[in-house]
């Protein structure tokens, strides 16, 4: 699953996606679309951003849930935290004060 995890990441519009969809959870295409193009200057089809999305979900960064014709697309971050618990960062003492 990792393997995945890190492809989906490699992409630095993908990356965006994930940032869009952190700072407002829930959005249809349409929405995330309009937000790549307007705040982000991305010129991405419709089509393109649904595949991006299909990355995502297939390594479990994006799930998406159906009410009615609409589809809305939330961030999941089980994924990274389980990465991070993969490999725990030792803690590391406090420096010491130089005494004179």
């Amino acid at each position: 699953m990792a393997d995945d995890v890190f492809k989906a990441l490699a992409d630095p519009t993908r990356r965006i996606i994930l940032d869009e969809l952190a700072e407002r959870s829930g959005q249809t295409l349409f929405e995330i679309c309009s937000r790549l193009s307007v705040k982000h200057q991305l010129g991405i089809s419709r089509q393109g951003v649904s595949q991006h999305l299909a990355v995502l979900e297939a390594a479990g960064l994006v799930e998406t849930r159906r009410e009615g014709r609409y589809k809305f697309h939330d961030l999941n971050t089980d994924p990274l935290r389980q990465i991070a618990e993969r490999w725990p960062v030792p803690d590391t003492p406090a420096p010491e004060e130089n005494t004179p």
